[in-house]
């Protein structure tokens, strides 16, 4: 059936019906093109991946966690009213030495005295204990990321051989029993964990 004005088989003006999945004579589409990687995130990407910044950030992250942990350990060092970290014994009475002066007992002191006293010494075993860690912290990455470019390999063996130099650099001061003892101690520490990380973890 044909409408007055109309094509065959379509609607007045309308030209029929386009076909299904087509166009009525537009063109596709050109498809988006993808975007490029932007070269500042790429750098940054690089730059992160980098022994130095592994280094830096293991350093960082050493530095302060071993403050927390000293100050914690010097907040035990304080736990009884008696106890005093320069007579060291309580109740232990020592002859005095001529143009020294005696050590006072921290109980003696007033409040304030006390906690200005208190918090000078947690101030300085936090910052040793942190220095400490760091050292630890960056001497390991910087070493097992450079055994694992020379290896191009990421397994067990980079933990242990980094834990064994990282030992026996720390320990060289003490001679080659002490930095023996330290490269087998840190190797089987840094074992330990390595393979802890390792272990498939349970997927409840």
């Amino acid at each position: 059936m044909n409408f007055p004005g109309g094509d065959a088989g379509g609607f007045p003006g309308a030209g029929g019906f386009p076909s299904a999945g087509g166009s009525s004579g537009a063109s596709a589409t050109p498809p988006m093109p993808q975007p490029q990687g932007d070269p500042n995130v790429k750098m940054l990407q690089n730059l992160m991946e980098s022994c130095y910044a592994k280094t830096v950030m293991s350093g960082g992250a050493g530095f302060a966690l071993g403050g927390v942990f000293g100050m914690f350990m010097a907040s035990m060092a304080y736990d009884t009213p008696y106890h005093s970290p320069q007579t060291g014994t309580p109740g232990q009475h020592t002859a005095p030495i001529p143009g020294i002066k005696p050590p006072v007992d921290i109980s003696t002191l007033p409040l304030r005295k006390q906690l200005s006293h208190g918090f000078k010494d947690m101030g300085a075993r936090s910052w040793s204990t942190a220095k400490n860690f760091g050292k630890v912290g960056a001497l390991f990455a910087g070493i097992e990321c450079g055994i694992e470019g020379l290896r191009a390999k990421n397994d067990l063996a980079n933990g242990v051989a980094s834990g064994c130099l990282t030992g026996g650099i720390l320990a060289r001061n003490g001679g080659p029993q002490a930095a023996a003892i330290g490269c087998a101690g840190f190797a089987a520490f840094s074992a330990a964990i390595d393979a802890w990380m390792r272990m498939p973890k349970d997927e409840d």
